[in-house]
């Protein structure tokens, strides 16, 4: 008995050191990646194929598909120098340059804004007026850096696909990114981050698909680049996407967003992994036994039967 309460109080010892210690490091990223209360350039109105654009929307003023994006600073386009550079504004362009139509832009992202904050972005566009033909959702970063617990934040986030579903709009959702690449987050907490990310992007991915919409996973798709090239990847914060991460992020956004307005054509989609290859390859298991010399079976990805009828009929991107 007396063992075991003697194992308990050091256990427990040695979670409280950890905790301060990560604490402490949680304040020193903090005291390093500044506190932005800007907004971010602000994009929206219309595009039209001939290259014009914003153009105020009016009541003599329409467009052929309205897309709104929804979600936190990175939705917004915070580091961006322009609106020209912002996702939303990258992500307008390309779908009018593919599809030959004038698209309306909608921003209802909002700086700081965790899954908490959905529910209030998608009433306040059911107040204004009609829903979009096409939803674009960025959420994440903020819930881990808030330590939100997965599955419930998650699960905020499907209501809010399931909620625009229902009003009859196609959903895309870049799950949560891989915090991990921010080196100016010290280490240990920039592993414990980068793993809590990526158990939000995998409960973000089942809700989604459960809800109707189209998740897009961003960590595994956007990690590899932003790691190799953080200078140019990153805006002058070191934390939030340049003009170059926002562009790649629309990049990687674009082949669902077509797929879900039926534009796509008859290539195949773009397939990304149900099982993260960069997470797989970052667990902290995986990189022992490589270190040791040890073989590693990484997961392998499982067919996915609910969205196996969109890829098979799609646009080959050239």
């Amino acid at each position: 008995m007396t063992a075991s309460i003697a194992a308990t109080a050091g256990s427990a010892g040695a979670g409280w050191a950890a905790w301060n210690f990560l604490n402490g490091q949680a304040r020193a990223a903090r005291a390093v990646i500044p506190h932005r209360t800007d907004n971010a350039p602000n994009g929206d109105g219309i595009y039209r194929p001939d290259g014009t654009g914003p153009i105020r929307v009016t009541p003599r003023v329409s467009a052929d598909i309205h897309m709104m994006v929804f979600g936190d600073s990175t939705a917004a386009g915070l580091g961006a120098e322009s609106a020209d550079e912002t996702p939303g504004v990258a992500l307008t362009r390309m779908v009018v340059r593919e599809t030959g139509r004038s698209v309306r832009l909608s921003t209802k992202a909002i700086v700081g804004a965790t899954s908490r904050g959905l529910s209030g972005q998608v009433d306040a566009m059911l107040i204004a007026g009609k829903p979009p033909d096409v939803a674009v959702i960025l959420i994440g970063a903020n819930d881990i850096t808030a330590v939100n617990a997965p599955s419930p934040a998650a699960k905020r986030v499907g209501s809010a696909v399931r909620r625009l579903v229902e009003v009859g709009a196609k959903v895309i959702v870049g799950t949560c990114p891989d915090l991990g690449v921010v080196t100016a987050i010290p280490q240990p907490l920039r592993s414990v981050l980068r793993q809590w990310g990526f158990r939000l992007a995998a409960a973000q991915t089942h809700e989604v698909r459960a809800a109707g919409g189209r998740p897009v996973p961003l960590a595994d798709l956007l990690s590899p680049v932003f790691l190799a090239s953080p200078d140019r990847m990153f805006s002058s914060d070191n934390y939030h996407p340049s003009a170059a991460g926002y562009q790649l992020a629309a990049e990687t956004l674009l082949p669902e967003v077509l797929a879900s307005l039926g534009e796509w054509g008859t290539g195949p989609l773009p397939d990304p992994p149900e099982v993260s290859e960069f997470a797989e390859n970052n667990r902290l298991v995986v990189r022992v036994r490589r270190r040791l010399g040890i073989p590693v079976r990484l997961r392998r990805r499982r067919a996915d039967a609910t969205v196996g009828s969109d890829r098979s009929t799609g646009r080959s991107m050239a």
